[in-house]
């Protein structure tokens, strides 16, 4: 298959930011390449930050086409429907220069559901289109409504299941759950060009309105916010959750009425709806110092039903895979060391090992099949091999190529990933992952780049990651250290250590310190690079720990969490993320020894090695105006700072012309300064 239309300098900012809107190198953007350079030639930048080729493919309930979407033009992604049978592609994509389609399903076998987005943000039409029409028939289902998708029933597809958010023209005070009708084929798609004019937004409120097929019952939150919904297996609503003063809470809806269900959501996660009516599937609470286990609960009364996983060292927080004939929940996927699938069902279970078969060496995963069992869709990858999508004939016993994610990577050329153990501070055993590049040996060690998970809770495994490949071809050597609070970690720790932040701080110092210590790379040599979450790590390892890093790099950090609360005290009225945020980290009028640890703004005078920060147009301002303190601190201590900003993003860089951009410069600062 092939896609349709396959399509810096380093300063001293004196603690300026300047705004980057265009990129020098973008003139030299390759994209109509989609092979690998030769091997005597360096892989371009470009090459590691590229959209995939392909993504997200989907096929229909029949077997007999895939919906995904593909990379298309210049920075941009398109959806194409691939007929399995004649082999042909037919295309969708977007009329405005800066939108994207970037999420695809199915709404029946010969109709598909798509969302657009807008400078690499959130999505703000789903659109509905017939095959064999598609650019024609393309049509708005909702458009201008804050809404997200939650399920899309399996036995009535072309009413799809949405979440509608407050304030809005379609629900007022409070959001509410809707079916929508994806059937029609008129109506005319919102542009960035008609986005805010009003009788365009006008019309696409009609058109929201008559698209609304069914409501449930609103969740009412009159002193806090509705902050996700679950669907049952056959896509009709059954829990929402909710958040008052940073608390959250589970409901069923129990016919025409929301219930209150007892389970404390700091103790277990839901996932979602159990088979039966009245269950959730959920990763149990801690017990017994023991991993987590996957269970099904009884929501009304909290029981524990059954349990699905019971992994000896990891947390079973996994994503389920339910049957399309039966609609049932067959199988669930978690992350370990490597991704792990458990099958409850024997007939998976026998493919599973038949695929496995086929690709020894590298991850292989069933991401999805027909309802009559003739066709599985797989997903195949290695730490050196980026995804490659293929579908299985079980009937014709066939493996079909559909295309590798990024085919510019030649595997050969990539590097290994290994894996090692670290001690944390309080004794427990923690993974983090390493690359080496290519000619690193204890006797002629490497400098090293430290590169934290972005989120608290995100969790590195073994697989291909762009990022440290891209440093591991520039020489250096990598290290992606989890914390606690990584997923499939949380079991080692107390609820409360999902939210310590100086000790997740600490954990990355002793997986730095630990890698040092064999001695594999220069310990006079080390980095640390990290994005939000990650920044403020960066940030804190230069703060606390300037004798470990030679220089660091944050992008879109927060320098004072202390500040970043205070200065947002309005933000309790609106955001359901803040509210927690502040029950958990608490009061930073208070306990002042607290939030020093978790400011490395307060401590910029501490800094003594070169940084590099880099803030995005549409991050909080709090946040720029802090990474600007601490980049004016650090250059009263005369400090090396190095500084940018971007338009058009939001917590890190989207656009490729900005990451090419973004990249090559911390590039050329990581070689000036190890």
């Amino acid at each position: 298959m092939t896609p349709c239309s396959l399509l810096g300098r380093t300063f001293f900012a004196f603690a300026t930011f300047v705004f980057v809107s265009n990129l020098r190198a973008a003139d030299k953007l390759d994209l109509d390449r989609d092979t690998p350079v030769p091997a005597d030639q360096p892989i371009p930048v470009q090459d590691f930050f590229r959209a995939p080729i392909i993504d997200q493919p989907v096929v229909n309930p029949n077997g007999t086409h895939i919906v995904a979407l593909v990379s298309s033009g210049v920075d941009h992604n398109a959806a194409i429907v691939y007929d399995l049978q004649t082999k042909s592609i037919e295309p969708l994509g977007t009329r405005d220069i800066d939108s994207d389609i970037d999420w695809v399903d199915w709404l029946g076998n010969d109709r598909i559901g798509f969302r657009i987005s807008f400078k690499k943000m959130s999505g703000t039409i789903y659109g509905s289109a017939k095959v064999g029409s598609l650019q024609i028939s393309a049509h708005p289902v909702l458009q201008g409504i804050g809404a997200a998708e939650i399920a899309i029933p399996p036995g009535d597809r072309i009413h799809p299941l949405f979440n509608l958010y407050p304030n809005g023209v379609a629900t007022g005070r409070y959001g509410q759950v809707v079916h929508v009708y994806g059937g029609r084929d008129s109506g005319s798609l919102l542009d960035m060009q008609t986005i805010n004019d009003g009788s365009a937004l006008e019309k696409a409120n009609e058109d929201n309105l008559r698209n609304i097929s069914k409501r449930y019952p609103v969740l009412e939150t009159p002193d806090g916010f509705q902050i996700g919904y679950f669907a049952d297996g056959e896509g009709s609503l059954a829990y929402g959750m909710t958040s008052t003063n940073g608390v959250e809470s589970l409901h069923r809806l129990d016919g025409d009425r929301w219930q209150n269900c007892p389970e404390n959501m700091d103790e277990i996660h839901v996932i979602a709806a159990g088979d039966n009516p009245g269950e959730i599937v959920a990763l149990g609470a801690r017990a017994d110092n023991k991993p987590r286990p996957l269970v099904i609960m009884k929501a009304a009364t909290g029981e524990v039903l059954d349990t699905l996983i019971a992994d000896k060292a990891y947390d079973a927080n996994a994503w389920i895979y339910r049957d399309p004939h039966s609609h049932r929940i067959v199988g669930a996927n978690y992350d370990r060391s490597v991704s792990r699938v458990v099958w409850f069902d024997d007939n998976y279970r026998e493919l599973q090992k038949m695929v496995d078969g086929l690709f020894k060496g590298q991850v292989v995963r069933i991401i999805g099949n027909d309802e009559k069992g003739k066709m599985l869709l797989i997903i195949s990858y290695s730490d050196q091999q980026p995804p490659v999508y293929r579908w299985v004939d079980l009937e014709k016993h066939t493996v079909n190529d559909i295309r590798q994610s990024r085919p510019w990577i030649d595997p050969k050329r990539m590097q290994t990933m290994g894996a090692i153990k670290y001690k944390t501070l309080d004794g427990r055993s923690l993974d983090a992952y390493v690359l080496m590049p290519a000619g690193a040996s204890k006797a002629k060690p490497p400098p090293l780049v430290v590169v934290p998970p972005q989120g608290t809770n995100d969790h590195y495994a073994w697989g291909y990651n762009s990022l440290a490949q891209y440093l591991a071809s520039r020489g250096y050597a990598v290290l992606l250290p989890n914390h606690r609070g990584s997923a499939g970690t949380t079991w080692m720790f107390p609820t409360e250590d999902e939210w310590a932040y100086r000790k997740m701080h600490e954990d990355v110092t002793q997986a730095t310190k630990a890698f040092i210590a064999s001695g594999l790379v220069d310990p006079h040599r080390v980095a640390i690079l990290g994005t939000d979450f990650g920044g403020f790590l960066a940030l804190s390892g230069a703060a606390y720990q300037p004798d470990l890093y030679r220089c660091s790099v944050a992008i879109s950090p927060v320098a004072d969490w202390g500040r970043y609360i205070a200065d947002r005290r309005a933000d309790k009225y609106q955001d359901a993320y803040f509210t927690r945020m502040t029950l958990k980290l608490g009061d930073p009028s208070r306990d002042p020894a607290k939030w020093d640890a978790i400011a490395p703004l307060r401590h910029a005078g501490d800094i003594r090695s070169a940084v590099f920060v880099s803030t995005s147009e549409y991050d909080n301002p709090m946040l720029i105006s802090a990474a600007k303190d601490i980049a004016s601190a650090a250059e009263r201590n005369h400090v090396p700072v190095e500084t940018a900003s971007f338009l058009d993003e939001v917590v890190g860089v989207h656009h490729l012309k900005n990451e090419v951009d973004l990249y090559s410069r911390i590039e050329a600062f990581l070689a000036k300064n190890l």
